[in-house]
């Protein structure tokens, strides 16, 4: 269907190997990690006081009692979606954080792919209501694959799909983003494809090696912060990634982890159906 090309800068290791502090004298260029962080820190004060000075405002409106109800349902929304943007702000760039020290292990657990992401697609439609997306539609395309198991940290994954998922909609007012994955022998390829207009901004925050000079770019630290965990994880679980337009200006992401069978796992239900045929 389409080939995932690798930019997995890992060398192996448990994680990713990366210095975080100028050389030890000083008087050397800071990292690519420690600038990163010093951007983010910068971009967080403004987009913290200005989504302040919003729920302020927003409260202050409240007190009128002149309101319609529909009126007031609306500041309330408003304040709920700001305040759930700046604690997903924080969350991603502190895990983007851990993963740069290199001490976060890999916690790979047996699932299947019939109902990989259940769990997590329940959670986007969620999300969907609540930010008041009604013109943006989740398609979703599984792979049914007779109850195979495979090991994988669900826990990253979710993760950077979440990464990927919000930065989708806040580049799609309408239309729709899809969601699926395919597995092979030793490999799952996930993808999230939007209609949306972010193609060349999701390019950017991806592939760059500055993201100071992206950012001046492209003032949106929300997409930054996302994309760069996206990116982190996937290179932490030993992943490639990819970025391709989608449409017109819509923008499709595609990432490929390893994985082992579960083959123990598959065994089983193959067990109990012969039972229960002989039984019969």
């Amino acid at each position: 269907m389409f080939e995932s090309q690798g930019n997995n800068n890992n060398s192996g290791g448990d994680g990713p190997q990366m210095n975080i502090r100028p050389d030890d004298n000083g008087q050397g260029p800071v990292s690519g990690t420690f600038a990163f962080h010093t951007s983010v820190l910068n971009g967080m004060s403004r987009e913290m006081r200005t989504q302040m000075n919003s729920i302020v405002s927003l409260a202050y409106l409240l007190k009128d009692n002149s309101l319609k109800d529909n009126e007031r349902d609306s500041f309330i929304n408003q304040i709920y979606i700001t305040c759930e943007q700046l604690i997903a702000l924080f969350e991603n760039y502190l895990e983007s954080a851990i993963v740069d020290t290199g001490s976060s292990g890999n916690n790979e657990i047996s699932c299947s792919l019939n109902n990989l992401l259940d769990d997590l697609l329940t959670e986007f439609r969620e999300t969907l209501r609540k930010g008041g997306k009604e013109n943006l539609e989740l398609v979703t395309e599984t792979q049914f694959s007779d109850s195979k198991h495979v090991f994988i940290d669900k826990t990253r994954i979710y993760r950077i799909l979440r990464c990927l998922f919000h930065n989708a909609i806040l580049n799609t007012d309408s239309g729709y983003v899809k969601i699926g994955y395919l597995s092979s022998e030793c490999n799952i390829t996930f993808y999230i494809l939007d209609s949306g207009q972010g193609f060349l901004k999701t390019k950017e925050f991806l592939h760059t090696s500055n993201l100071t000079d992206s950012l001046s770019q492209y003032s949106d630290l929300s997409s930054a912060v996302n994309i760069t965990l996206a990116k982190k994880l996937i290179q932490f679980l030993q992943g490639s990634y990819s970025v391709k337009c989608n449409g017109l200006n819509g923008t499709g992401v595609y990432f490929s982890i390893p994985v082992r069978r579960d083959v123990k796992s598959e065994i089983n239900p193959t067990l109990n159906y012969v039972k229960n045929m002989i039984a019969i």
